[in-house]
């Protein structure tokens, strides 16, 4: 394993600190209690966001904090949840007497800490609401498993729902267009590697050069299903396929299509990829008005890609170009 690293244990303690000394303007770091939080206080009291899970997906969460988008953040260790005292006081941090929203993976370990940290919360004068992102489509929806994971949607529901929670708007109102969000959304990713974790100094698991993991998730998991090594084009249309037959959306209808990258895998093909998967949506009646594209939910040092779609209406499409300013994400500020 060849990395840019001290000890392995100290691994998110090291990432953290560099992150703020980069974006000192808009972080603050509290060791502490472990919270990552923006350090310009809004203009008036808000709906705080907090936002929080393994890390080894960064950007998610910590780039995510700043105007726009999360109040607080609770990082984890790799690939592991916060503990509920962090989350607690992360919402601590970010009540400002308007009541918290906190945006949860849907991942076992990540729902039951912010459940117990929400039951803590319950004796403390803060309104606290859940949404869980479940927009994994690879995983069937049927019951018999924890549910369909929590991927790229997370990011979109983090900036609509904080630039709801900018313009002032109540608890129960940024609640419902969050879960608004996650109900139009959907995500497939493709895995051409393992990743390794720090402390694991090795691939969590071997995959030949001439296969492709379908339906990966963001912590080393392998995929549903390994099949031959295909071209650009024709992963694309596949990918389109799995989101879109799930998601549904209406003929002609707007879409915004997020492209992010897992970790180890260029920018150059990542452009390449988006252009494919918007020409196959396309193809499909679709029409792809907004495009993210780059690594923002990521699996560590992990190559592959994943297709987010979130079919828009008006108001979630007035609130995806509100200004943003945050270390990963930043415009119209």
């Amino acid at each position: 394993m060849k990395k840019f690293l001290n000890e392995p244990s100290a691994a998110v303690d090291d990432y953290v600190t560099g992150l703020v000394g980069a974006h000192r303007e808009i972080l603050e770091w509290d060791c502490t209690n472990r919270v990552l939080q923006r350090r310009e206080d809004p203009p008036f009291p808000k709906v705080g966001l907090v936002g929080g899970g393994g890390s080894g997906c960064e950007p998610t969460h910590t780039g995510f904090v700043g105007y726009g988008m999360l109040d607080a953040a609770a990082p984890g260790q790799i690939f592991t949840s916060p503990v509920p005292n962090q989350i607690v006081a992360a919402t601590r941090r970010a009540n400002a007497g308007r009541g918290v929203l906190h945006i949860i993976k849907n991942f076992t370990g990540e729902v039951m800490n912010f459940g117990m940290a929400q039951e803590i919360l319950y004796f403390e004068d803060i309104q606290v609401a859940q949404v869980v992102v479940n927009d994994d489509v690879s995983i069937p929806d049927d019951g018999e498993t924890a549910g369909r994971r929590g991927l790229g949607a997370t990011v979109l529901v983090e900036k609509i729902a904080g630039a709801a929670a900018e313009e002032g708007r109540e608890l129960s109102e940024v609640l419902a267009v969050a879960q608004k969000v996650i109900g139009r959304s959907g995500t497939f990713a493709v895995g051409l590697s393992s990743c390794t974790p720090p402390a694991r100094g090795k691939p969590v698991y071997e995959l030949a050069e001439t296969d492709m993991d379908l339906g990966i998730g963001i912590s080393g998991e392998p995929g549903r299903e390994r099949v031959p090594m295909a071209n650009a084009r024709e992963i694309a249309r596949l990918m389109v396929n799995e989101v879109l037959s799930d998601l549904m959306p209406k003929d002609g209808g707007d879409l915004l299509m997020l492209v992010n990258g897992m970790g180890a895998t260029p920018h150059h093909e990542l452009y390449l990829l988006a252009g494919e998967l918007a020409a196959a949506a396309e193809a499909r009646g679709a029409c792809v008005t907004r495009q993210l594209v780059g690594n923002f939910v990521t699996s560590l040092d992990q190559a592959g890609a994943a297709v987010t779609f979130l079919e828009l209406d008006q108001e979630l499409k007035d609130l995806w170009d509100a200004p943003v300013q945050t270390a990963a994400l930043r415009w119209g500020r």
